[in-house]
């Protein structure tokens, strides 16, 4: 006799990555998870070992600024039967272009802190100056 899979509940997932039950089940609307259903309604969802695997590398998106779209679609890549060569062609092609954008704002956050600089060194020489009492 086989092992069983592990499964997990909606809670067990939430406790385990800290998030909202709300969270995963916004995942899941996205397509991003895909629970199996039991009980009388079918309401109780049973998440696999895929299921929590999709969500860590999710979350792990997520942190490297890539949109929920972009995540599902490398997700999706990964488990089709299609040419490894074009899975990673198209994972290439989302991290460069999300390493362009940073590369964009850490340009921009380096302007704003050479401006804020200016300004402090300004403020900073007027209040060495002695103010004319009226």
């Amino acid at each position: 006799m086989g092992t069983p899979a592990l499964t997990y509940t909606i809670s067990d997932l939430a406790a385990e990555f800290d998030l909202t039950t709300r969270a995963i089940r916004f995942y899941e609307d996205m397509g991003l998870l895909h629970p199996d259903r039991a009980g009388a309604s079918g309401k109780q969802r049973i998440y696999s070992a895929k299921d929590r695997t999709r969500l860590r590398l999710t979350l792990r998106a997520k942190r490297l600024g890539l949109s929920l779209q972009e995540a599902k679609e490398i997700l999706d890549l990964y488990e089709s039967p299609r040419d490894t060569q074009m899975q990673l062609n198209r994972f290439v092609q989302v991290l460069s272009a999300q390493r362009g954008r940073l590369l964009e704002q850490l340009a921009d956050l380096q302007a704003n802190l050479a401006e804020i600089d200016e300004h402090l060194q300004e403020a900073q020489a007027l209040l060495q100056m002695p103010f004319e009492k009226k």
